[in-house]
Parts: structure tokens; sequence; C-alpha cells
């Protein structure tokens, strides 16, 4: 019998609609994030949840307790869900990085699998701490259904690790949405199959059109200067 994750992504904050490098900094859900948490709370509501475990950060320790009342579970956090930490980066957007620490940041935009900013982490070492803290999960409760609430690098390493991508392009090919739900069922801890991915559709008809995202690939401004 499989077991089913529904991994959502926290929903949005204050820096997270201005788009800036905010892994680890500590910030709240905005009026809209608790918003589209409520939205999936209801979505969620009869889906029978045998556990919320979230990153201890803020913003998703408020979005698994929103969610998780319906259900009457308090939540669970797990260190190794926290997001990613961009170090020196933290807070900034991606133009005054680029500003200030430019070949750096063209070694991360190259490879953020392995190439870390200065005080942060690397891809690598977030899926080291992560991919284990989701495989225990699954271990724990087998045949059942249970929620991650963890955040956009995060998700998208796990998901990307799951089903085999080369992670060197998981900011660029992969995206979450603030608040979307994914769905992976697991043959064992292990062998995972997406069954659902970035779906925000308990708020939004369908996910925005990424025009920067802290990536080249999808920043049109600088695309119609070439």
């Amino acid at each position: 019998m499989s077991t089913r994750v529904l991994m959502v992504r926290h929903g949005a904050t204050v820096l997270s609609a201005e788009d800036r490098f905010a892994g680890a900094t500590d910030v709240l859900l905005s009026d809209r994030g608790e918003e589209q948490a409520a939205y999936l709370a209801e979505r969620l509501a009869k889906v029978p949840v045998a556990a919320i475990y979230v990153s201890p950060m803020q913003r998703t320790v408020r979005t698994g307790q929103i969610i998780g009342q319906p259900h009457g579970l308090a939540v669970i956090p797990v260190d190794g869900l926290r997001e990613i930490s961009h170090g020196r980066w933290e807070t900034m957007t991606r133009a005054e990085v680029e500003a200030q620490f430019g070949d750096e940041y063209r070694r991360w935009e190259a490879d953020p699998f392995t190439c870390p900013p200065t005080g942060g982490e690397s891809g690598l070492s977030v899926l080291a701490r992560a991919l284990p803290a989701v495989q225990n999960i699954v271990s724990q409760h087998e045949g059942k259904t249970v929620m991650v609430v963890s955040h956009k690098a995060t998700i998208r390493l796990l998901i990307g690790s799951f089903l085999g991508f080369d992670l060197r392009g998981y900011r660029d090919r992969l995206d979450q949405q603030p608040c979307a739900l994914n769905v992976l069922d697991f043959a064992d801890p292990t062998k995972a199959r997406l069954a659902l991915f970035n779906d925000i559709s308990h708020y939004a008809d369908h996910p925005e059109t990424p025009t920067t995202a802290l990536s080249k690939w999808w920043d049109t401004k600088a695309l119609q200067r070439q």
C-alpha cells in the first residue's frame, strides 16, 4: 500500500512578493498568504491526513496551522525541511546581488546545486538534510496520507531528486507558486511518483507565468534588452 505525501509550499510573504532572496530570513505570511492557506485548508478539509510536518520557520508553521485546523492536528516541526540559506545575499534583490557579488552570482546561476553563495547553502546541502527527513516521514506513515509544508527551493530539490532530474537546473525548470499543492505517492521511502505538481486551483485559475523569479531564464526585461 502506497503512502501519499501532500507537499505544500507556504503561502505568500512580503519578501516573496518583492522577489528577494529570503530563504533563511524568518518572515511571516502576508495577508494574502493567510488567505491562500485558508483556501487550501478548505480544499483539503475532508482528506484523511494522519500528520502535518512543517519546516520550523514562521511562514511554514503558520501555513501548516491553518491547513491543520479542520483536522484538529498540531504541526510537527522538522528542521531538515527548512528553506535554503542564501548567506550574505539574504533579503537582497537579484540586481543588488549581481552588482555587489557578480562573479559569485554567475557561478551560482550556472550551477546552484553545487555552488553556494558565501555563507549560504548549495542545493546539494539542502537535499542532504531534506531527503532523509521526507524518507523518515514516509517510513513512519506507511499506507497513510501525510502533509509536508516546506519552501520553494527545498520542494523543487526534493521533487527533482525523486524524479531523477539533473538538479543543476532545478531553479529554472521547476516552479512553485505560493501555497502550491504537490502530491507524491511512495511505493517505499525511495520510490515516488508525482501525481500533482504546483497546483493552486484552490485560489487561482492557473499558475502565473514567471517574469523574474530571481532567474535570468524568466527575466523578460533582460530578454528584451538582448
